[in-house]
Formats: structure tokens, C-alpha cells, sequence
């Protein structure tokens, strides 16, 4: 294909589009089972106010959901990959809206379940188990429902609480339209004096640039400009701090972190450890600063010097038949039966290859893995396309395994674990690569990737997950999130995490203000984790072999059927302990090392 101009969807060759027939022949079956799936609501409300009546109405209930999730994924699953692949097309966007409404009249007529479930007295449940066997498998369900049972309010309370959820996300949706719609930069200029246009989305890409007075105009105009709304962001977040404080104690917990780690079952200490472990390996993040700074070669090393890459591209072509096979050879180690499923994803047509107009941008696995995952790529043949290929491979075959063997009701897995597979197989191809190469200019290029990922992901997430975690405690003490209580805590903690040779600019004490991740309620941490015990898990199927391959597969055939901390100790990763972020970062300072050796 011609990858300079970028085609029609209608001009793509076959091969490199998704087969979406796997899941409806055509549009007109897929407005068959729309239409046939109008019942649903009706025959899911027959059960209201009978769930405690006895063991088979329990299972019968139970079944009945879990047909609804495999049709409602799968009418889902298609208009949504049908209005991916073209985004200006009208007539897949309200098919998208079709399935939303169905989805949301179905969850609507299901939301007198979990309070009757919570209802039901223990006793009465243990009988039912014995009477019908059949609700061993709905045992994980009905635990998940009843073990927040003492933050749950009277049916009358809990009417109120949902009336105001609406309201409640206030805040993020302010937060959204003003970075997205109403806040507007000048332009950058480079050192020839030529503008560029400077976005939330052209940000990031103008540090990149090679020109140190471009990234330092693109750095001091955005955050200039920003600063002017300082007050109107610092009390949204207030405002979203305000909210989940509400809640929390609304719903009976201690504070508004325990609250939303609840939700997925993950111990807070999880969260306090992962903060103390990258604090005690700080020493190795100062040396990476240090090194970027010779690597430049500058006298200051400032926040706009920090995207811009130390090692030149070893720009390489890889087209994506070469980024499979190698795919296939750095994932060897995994065994034969993986090897085997990546083929036939490559071979039927589970993957969106290319971009083409309209298409929507970046890289996913859909969550929906009946018959098989989808996964869009909008591929370039570059290094960082054969690491996507390799990502989103890592979240499809995650997702291929729950589904297979675990029932309907334990087969999706929780954000906490969701990035694990897709890492591990990251970690996998770059050893595979290092392993392969002498030439010291591609080795520095991979080292940098690399090193890149972790500063990235383990030390900035950590480093927003502290500050997230002050913010939530200013406002259980009830302080307010001032512009400029919130630029001293921010600034504080980029010195602490950058260092002596980081000139910490005063604009980047207002970096918070951009981040929409602090809406989205004690998020960011699970990247930092997710990467740490996807280091560990990697390098110990390296060292040990088929025991840890076993391992591992058992943890990615364990969808939710037990909590996150306890599946990934299956793959022999205690998240519990601050040993696989230790362990992480020690391979970190490792390839700090190498580079600097690189570099001499």
C-alpha cells in the first residue's frame, strides 16, 4: 500500500481490515437482533421482587444475564468497531447510539438486582447453594454484590445518591469541554521565527522537536496561557475532590481513596507501597536526568527538554508482515499454543491494519472477545507500530483466555490487571531485540525507548499518584484546592522527582491543570503497578522457563474469578509487597547504566 497518501476506507485491500461478519453477516441481521433484543427489559423486570424466593429463581436470574452481556457485547462490539473504521460515517454513529440505548434500557431494568441480592440473608443463601449446584458458578457474583453490603444505604438513600451522580460529574465534564473546546493558544515560534500552532494535542509533539527554541516557546506560551484560567481549573478539581468526599462518606468509608479502590478490590497499602518504593529509587531516575542532560548537551536542562529524544531514530523500516514475524519469535517463549492463537488473529483477520480517512485515531483490543478480540491499529512501519502490534496482541490474547475459560459471569478482568499482559509482552520483545543486536547505535535507540517507558509510566504516574492522594487528604481536612496551594505541592514534587540536574521550571508547577486523569478518580497509579508487575512477570518467564509460562497463563485465564492482588500472585507477582516495583526499577538502573556506557 501507498503509505503517503492515506486512502478511502472503501479502497483498503481486505486483508488488512477487520472481519466483522465474525460477529453479524450483515447490517440487517445486526437490526434483527436490535429489534429482538427490545424484549429483554421486560423479561429481566419478571423477576423483580422474587430473587430471595428460592434457588432456581436465583439461577435462572443469573443466566438470564448472562445471555444479555453475550448479545449486548456482541451488538455493541460491531457498531462500535463499524463507526471506528469510519468515523464520518452518520449511518454507523447512530447505529452506535442504537446499541447505547438498548444497553442503557437493559441496565435500567436490571437495577432492582443487586439491592434484592444484598437482601437475601446469609443462611438462606448457604441453602441455596445446596439445593442448586448450579449457583456455584454465580458464587464470585453474589460475593461481589454482598461485600459492600455495609456501604450500601436504604433503598430510599440509594435513590438519592443515584439522583445526584448526574451532578457529581459536574466537574470532569466542565474540565473536559474547557481543555478541549474553550481553551485556546497562541502560536509557537522556532528559531527561524516561523509559527506553529500550538493545542492541547500539538503540546506534547512541539517538545519533541529537535528546535530547543521552538519547545521552549511551545513550553512558556501554553503554560502562559493556562495560568490565566488557574483558578477556574483548581476549582473544578475542588469541586471533584468536594464530590468524592460526599460520596465516601455517604457510603460509610474512611476516606475517598479507600472508596475508589473498593471498587476493584485493591488494598490502599497497594497504593501507599508503590509511592514508597519509587521514593527509595529515586537515585536512578536523577542519574537517567543527568545522562539526558550530557546526551544534549546543554548547560541547564529545563521541563520543555524533557520529550525531545536523546538518540537519534534509527528509523528503520518495518513493515507489519516483518513486525509479525517478529512478534511471533520474541513471543516464542510463551509457548507454542500462544504462538499459534497470535497466527490465527494474524491469519483471521482480527485486525484493523491501516489507517484510512475518518478512521478514528491511535490503538485498541476491544473489550468484546466473542467470537474472537478485534484490535485496531493505525499502523506505520516504524519501531513504535511493531511495539503496538505487539501491545494490543497482549490485551487480545488476555482477553481471548478469560473468555475461554472462565463463565460468562468471571470472564472480564479489572483495570488493575489490564495492562499486565499487554507490558509483559512489550518487556518480552524488547529483551528479544537487545538480545539480537551489538550495533551500539540500535541498541541506544532501544535503551531510550525504553528508559522512555519507564520514566513515563512508573515515575510520572507515580509522582501524579502522590499528588492525587494530597489532594484527596486536603480535602477530607477540609482545605480548599487553591491555584495556589495546588502549584506549591506540584512543584515541590517535580524537584523531588526530576532532581538536582532538573531545572524545574516556575511553569511547571502548574502541569496539574492539564492532566484530565484527576478526574478520573485515583486512576493513574494502576499504569505505574500494571508496568512494575509486568517487568517482574517477564523476566521471570526469561529465567525460569515453562513453570513460569504455566503461571502466567493461569493468571491470564483468570478473568475476575478472584481478586487482582491474588491473580497476579498466580503469576508469582505479590503487588501486596514493594518487590516488583523494586525489582523494575532495578532493571531501570540497569539500563541506565548501559546507556551511560553507551554514551562514553
Amino acid at each position: 500500500m501507498d503509505h503517503n497518501k492515506i486512502p478511502e476506507r472503501s479502497q483498503v485491500p481486505e486483508e488488512f481490515t477487520w472481519n466483522l461478519k465474525d460477529m453479524f453477516e450483515s447490517d440487517e441481521a445486526w437490526f434483527q437482533e436490535n429489534e429482538a433484543l427490545k424484549a429483554l427489559p421486560a423479561e429481566i423486570a419478571a423477576f423483580q421482587g422474587h430473587l430471595g424466593d428460592d434457588a432456581e429463581t436465583l439461577l435462572c436470574f443469573f443466566r438470564k444475564q448472562d445471555e444479555v452481556e453475550l448479545r449486548l457485547g456482541t451488538l455493541y462490539g460491531y457498531a462500535s468497531c463499524k463507526s471506528d473504521q469510519d468515523t464520518g460515517n452518520g449511518f454507523y454513529q447512530d447505529m452506535r447510539g442504537k446499541a447505547m440505548s438498548t444497553i442503557v434500557a437493559v441496565s435500567s431494568a436490571a437495577a432492582f438486582a443487586s439491592p434484592e441480592i444484598m437482601a437475601i440473608p446469609e443462611d438462606t443463601l448457604n441453602l441455596f447453594y445446596i439445593a442448586q449446584p448450579g449457583l456455584e458458578e454465580y458464587r464470585r457474583s453474589l460475593y461481589q454484590i454482598r461485600r459492600r453490603a455495609a456501604h450500601i444505604l436504604s433503598p430510599a438513600e440509594e435513590r438519592l445518591l443515584s439522583a445526584v451522580g448526574e451532578m457529581a460529574r459536574g466537574p470532569e465534564n466542565i474540565g473536559s469541554v474547557f481543555r478541549n473546546a474553550d481553551l485556546k493558544f497562541p502560536n509557537a515560534v522556532d528559531k527561524d521565527g516561523v509559527e506553529h500552532q500550538l493545542t492541547g494535542g500539538s503540546f506534547v509533539p512541539l517538545l519533541e522537536s529537535s528546535d530547543r527554541v521552538l519547545r521552549e516557546s511551545a513550553f512558556k506560551t501554553y503554560y502562559t496561557q493556562l495560568g490565566n484560567y488557574r483558578n477556574t481549573v483548581a476549582a473544578t478539581l475542588d469541586a471533584q475532590f468536594k464530590q468524592l468526599c460526599f460520596f465516601s462518606r455517604a457510603r460509610k468509608y474512611e476516606s475517598t481513596i479507600a472508596a475508589s479502590l473498593d471498587r476493584t478490590e485493591v488494598p490502599v497499602p497497594v497504593y501507599l507501597n508503590l509511592i514508597e518504593a519509587v521514593h527509595g529509587n529515586l537515585d536512578k531516575m536523577y542519574r537517567y536526568v543527568a545522562l539526558r542532560k550530557k546526551m544534549l548537551g546543554v548547560e541547564e536542562l529545563h521541563m520543555y527538554d524533557v520529550y525531545t529524544p536523546i538518540v537519534a531514530d534509527a528509523a528503520e523500516k518495518i513493515s507489519f508482515e516483518q513486525a509479525k514475524e517478529t512478534v511471533l519469535e520474541a513471543l516464542a517463549v510463551m509457548g507454542e499454543d500462544y504462538t499459534d492463537l497470535l497466527k490465527e488473529g494474524f491469519a483471521n483477520r482480527w485486525i484493523d491494519v491501516y489507517e484510512n480517512v475518518g478512521k478514528r485515531g491511535g490503538a485498541y483490543s476491544s473489550g468484546n472477545s466473542r467470537p474472537h478480540p478485534y484490535v485496531l491499529l493505525n499502523h506505520k512501519d516504524t519501531l513504535d507500530s511493531m511495539f503496538t502490534l505487539v501491545h494490543e496482541m497482549g490485551h487480545a490474547l488476555h482477553s481471548y483466555h478469560s473468555t475461554k475459560y472462565q463463565p460468562v459471569s468471571t470472564s472480564d478482568y479489572v483495570i488493575f490487571v489490564a495492562e499486565v499482559a499487554s507490558t509483559c509482552n512489550e518487556v518480552l520483545l524488547m529483551r528479544h531485540l537487545l538480545s539480537k543486536t551489538t550495533d551500539k547505535k540500535e541498541r541506544a535507540y532501544l535503551i531510550n525507548h525504553f528508559m522512555d517507558q519507564f520514566k513515563g509510566t512508573v515515575y510520572r504516574q507515580t509522582m501524579f499518584a502522590e499528588f492525587e492522594l494530597e489532594m484527596g487528604r486536603m480535602a477530607e481536612r477540609g482545605e480548599t484546592l487553591t491555584a495556589a496551594a495546588l502549584n506549591e505541592k506540584y512543584l515541590a514534587l517535580n524537584k523531588l522527582y526530576f532532581g538536582p540536574d532538573m531545572v524545574s521550571d516556575e511553569e511547571i508547577a502548574l502541569e496539574w491543570a492539564r492532566i484530565p486523569h484527576f478526574f478520573y478518580n485515583y486512576y493513574v497509579f494502576q499504569y505505574a503497578t500494571g508496568f512494575s508487575a509486568a517487568v517482574a512477570i517477564a523476566n521471570r518467564i526469561l529465567k525460569e522457563g515453562a513453570p513460569a509460562v504455566a503461571d502466567y497463563k493461569k493468571f491470564l485465564s483468570g478473568g475476575s474469578s478472584t481478586d487482582p492482588i491474588s491473580l497476579l500472585k498466580i503469576a508469582g507477582v505479590d503487588m501486596s509487597t514493594p518487590d516488583p516495583v523494586n525489582s523494575a526499577l532495578a532493571l531501570f538502573g540497569e539500563l541506565v547504566d548501559e546507556m551511560e556506557k553507551l554514551v562514553d
